[in-house]
């Protein structure tokens, strides 16, 4: 199948051959036609599938004949939420870069920067808003908005979106929509509280299943390393100095450990920055934008962070902490590998996160080969990990132990 057989006009295909791209990817043959037809759709695709062109070409194919129309202010018609900013800058672009031949006009607007210049922007009028949750309720609540003329809603990563708290605010967003409207989800997995979500707000769906969650990418070589957990950081140096080259993306469960993570590696020499929560808009993609261009080589961030970021020609993923979510694991390693290139990813596990590798194989139905040619390879029986406060003793208070009873000379 080519693009042309999915009846865009000739500026949309115009723009998709500047880019190089020769045919639509299964979620986009599957769901482009779908939309066309004016249904709701849910769709199951990981990143890196091309699903962000699967809502973005039709939408500017169904919008294409009103360009013009507005001529006295344009009026919004299409809402794309988003649930980070990052994947939300990146959904805006691919709107600027499809919709380059046509009169559409596109926006992004994101919690963590100033409001003003986003309100200057919405006042002279656009077609497509892509925003966050929080700070379009906060444009609609400064009456700064209008989303009365909404025909396509489309909840982009629903479920990051229900993991990050914003269901209230999804559905409040969903009933300031006008009632006749299409919506469209896309999300990498299916948890019953997406169901729940789908169910209440998408009218008679179609369903798109692209890439079932347990799909591990092809070309990604995995490789499992068990360690003890006061150890990972002098493996993961052992690695970067021996075995890990290019690009790296390494994934850790809290700021905290990002942080302590990032300064070893800096104190080593390596050339390296980070994302996660507390970082400002302006500090998050900087360090994109060092890591895309190659003035640093490692980046670390938290699944939250790096949730939609698409970056080109990542050579390896680091899981410095196992995801207690089975999918997450699969949405981790899915970075790297892409467009027809290799990767590898490497997991240091704990003794405490065995489990996790056990849902993991589980999920992914094939076990990753164990690596033990390192030098702070785990007991392999090893099943969990004592933690001790220095000089502090391990036994309860008061009791004695067998040895000083047996010593203890008796009265009676």
């Amino acid at each position: 199948m080519q693009f042309k057989d999915l009846q865009l006009n000739k500026s949309i295909l115009k723009a998709i051959a500047e880019q190089n791209y020769d045919a639509p990817t299964p979620v986009q043959q599957q769901t482009i036609p779908l939309v066309l037809a004016k249904k709701d759709v849910i769709t199951t695709a990981q990143t890196g599938t091309g699903k962000t062109a699967a809502f973005a070409l039709p939408i500017l194919q169904m919008l294409f004949n009103k360009q013009d129309a507005g001529k006295k202010g344009k009026k919004l018609r299409a809402l794309i939420v988003s649930p980070t900013r990052e994947l939300a800058l990146q959904i805006q672009e691919s709107f600027k870069v499809y919709g380059k031949y046509s009169n559409l006009k596109s926006t992004v607007v994101y919690g963590g920067t100033s409001i003003e210049p986003q309100k200057d922007l919405l006042k002279k009028g656009v077609d497509i808003l892509v925003a966050t949750p929080g700070r379009l309720l906060d444009l609609h609540k400064q009456d700064c908005l209008n989303l009365d003329y909404i025909e396509t809603l489309v909840l982009d990563e629903a479920d990051l979106m229900l993991d990050m708290g914003f269901i209230d605010d999804v559905r409040k967003i969903e009933r300031l929509c006008p009632q006749e409207k299409q919506v469209l989800l896309f999300s990498a997995t299916m948890p019953n509280k997406v169901v729940n979500l789908a169910n209440t707000i998408l009218n008679e769906p179609e369903t798109v299943n692209a890439t079932p969650s347990s799909s591990t990418a092809q070309n990604v070589q995995q490789l499992l390393f068990y360690v003890h957990k006061q150890h990972k950081m002098e493996l993961c140096l052992y690695l970067l100095r021996n075995t890990i080259e290019g690009n790296i993306l390494i994934f850790r469960r809290t700021k905290m450990g990002i942080a302590k993570l990032e300064k070893m590696l800096k104190s080593n020499g390596y050339k390296v920055n980070s994302i996660h929560g507390d970082k400002t808009q302006d500090d998050r993609e900087d360090a994109l934008e060092k890591f895309k261009d190659g003035s640093i080589n490692i980046l670390i961030a938290t699944d939250v962070a790096a949730r939609g970021i698409d970056i080109n020609n990542l050579d390896a993923v680091i899981n410095f902490d196992i995801p207690n979510i089975s999918e997450t694991y699969v949405h981790r390693i899915g970075r790297t590998g892409r467009a027809g290139n290799s990767g590898v990813a490497y997991s240091f596990c704990s003794a405490d996160e065995k489990p996790y590798i056990a849902d993991i194989h589980k999920l992914i139905n094939t076990t990753i080969p164990v690596m033990d040619e390192h030098p702070y390879v785990l007991d392999p029986k090893a099943k969990k990990e004592v933690h001790r406060t220095p000089g502090k003793s391990k036994h309860r208070p008061g009791r004695k132990s067998e040895a000083s009873k047996k010593n203890k000379k008796r009265w009676y």
